[in-house]
């Protein structure tokens, strides 16, 4: 595995934690611009790096576009099963307690969002038997 590339002047820690903001669409502040619902990260007793988590909405659309790039295509194009198993990925990752989340997944899929509800459904209901 190969480790982050710094940037010039960039502390070690603001480093390390770059890939993993990247993915999941957070911005990197210096802490004295952190607000109260950021996460400051110290090394050593000194504050390096602030996050700052994305709102859950934006999260939900990065999610959408990972698993477009995952499959190759819009998710619009899927069949009817991987459809289904998109859902199942989607609910696991939280993303039917996101408000407007059925509306915004039935979109990205191409389908209505009583087909949405019929794939949670089926899901839950295979998972009780």
């Amino acid at each position: 595995m190969t480790r982050p590339k710094a940037r010039p002047g960039e502390h070690p820690l603001t480093s390390a934690v770059r890939p993993l903001a990247d993915a999941l669409g957070a911005e990197l502040l210096p802490p004295d611009r952190a607000g109260p619902d950021d996460v400051v990260l110290a090394w050593e007793g000194e504050n390096v790096v602030a996050v700052r988590l994305p709102q859950l909405s934006e999260s939900l659309d990065r999610i959408l576009a990972g698993l477009e790039r995952r499959h190759g295509m819009p998710l619009s194009e899927l069949d009817r099963r991987t459809k289904q198993m998109v859902v199942r990925t989607l609910e696991a990752r939280g993303a039917f307690a996101v408000r407007h989340g059925v509306e915004t997944v039935a979109g990205a899929l191409g389908v209505s969002r009583f087909t949405v509800y019929n794939y949670l459904n089926r899901e839950n209901a295979a998972g009780q038997g």
